[in-house]
């Protein structure tokens, strides 16, 4: 497929199965608010080193908070129910409880519930107290700009983790304008999220390595200071490959991202250096979630 003169792989991105949830941090204004969900979504780029992908997923108004203030909802994932929990508490306790004027609520129902302030009451050392409405409960623990409060528990659901697509450019300046064009596009959209440093990866990997004691390292075959070698893939033209990494709540959640991120490339275009899109995939190997570039811009996947 040829978009406005950037070639598109007739390939597919591999993605694997994960768990996520949602929470709500708010604070007396946004500034806090982000403070706190900026630091607790640090060191959480990838869970090969991280354990947790994370990242902020958008914004939100007084109207859409459980308390009427300014909030950021924040989606963490990771590859199981236990270790999201243990992140989830960790980050919380260490990242939003220490922010002051935050307060944290439960984002979404889920398939099963996980500890949000469950366990981070006991810091309130026997001074904290609950409050059960409906079926939500919380608990209000005293600090020194007076109190924090966190629900009990949060949601979690399957997810999705790896999404992806690999752009290819002639220059580094053109590869990071059609991905910081990418980048802002899904940006916008719910339910995903943009784990890496401002959603691009120019470490892409591969599963393995020539090191017993990795289990990934660098994806040679797309690095432009290698292309001597026999199984390099970068033709002359191309100087610079950046990666974008999509975790979503759902299949469709991906699918959409992914359309959004390509359209957004194309229209920038050959002439802005953009030779071509494809997708990172291990055949199979690495899960059974596969995006297939051409199906999801012909709208088969949408």
């Amino acid at each position: 497929m040829n978009i406005n003169g950037v070639f598109i792989e007739d390939t597919f991105a591999e993605a694997f199965p994960m768990r996520a949830t949602r929470i709500i941090i708010t604070g007396i204004n946004y500034k806090w608010a982000r403070h706190a969900a900026e630091t607790m979504t640090g060191f959480a780029t990838s869970v090969i080193g991280c354990k947790v992908e994370a990242g902020i997923e958008r914004e939100l108004g007084n109207h859409e908070t459980p308390d009427g203030r300014p909030g950021i909802a924040v989606l963490l994932f990771a590859t199981d129910r236990k270790t999201l929990e243990a992140q989830l508490q960790a980050r919380i306790g260490q990242c939003v409880l220490t922010c002051p004027t935050t307060a944290v609520f439960a984002g979404l129902e889920g398939e099963g519930q996980i500890a949000l302030g469950k366990n981070l009451r006991y810091f309130g050392d026997g001074y904290q107290t609950s409050k059960q409405v409906d079926d939500h409960r919380y608990w209000r623990i005293p600090v020194m700009d007076g109190e924090f409060l966190c629900e009990e528990t949060t949601g979690y659901q399957t997810a999705i983790g790896g999404g992806n697509l690999l752009v290819f450019a002639r220059s580094l300046s053109q590869v990071l304008l059609a991905c910081e064009a990418a980048i802002d596009a899904m940006s916008m959209l719910p339910n995903i999220i943009l784990p890496f440093p401002g959603g691009g990866v120019r470490s892409g990997s591969k599963v393995g390595s020539k090191y017993k004691t990795l289990s990934a390292s660098t994806n040679h075959p797309y690095c432009p200071t290698l292309k001597g070698l026999p199984d390099n893939v970068l033709d002359k033209n191309v100087e610079a490959v950046m990666e974008i990494v999509i975790d979503g709540l759902s299949v469709e959640d991906l699918n959409l991202a992914m359309r959004r991120g390509i359209e957004a490339i194309c229209d920038l275009g050959k002439a802005q250096g953009i030779e071509k899109i494809t997708g990172g995939n291990y055949g199979g190997k690495l899960g059974p979630h596969h995006f297939y570039l051409r199906e999801i811009m012909d709208g088969d996947q949408i």
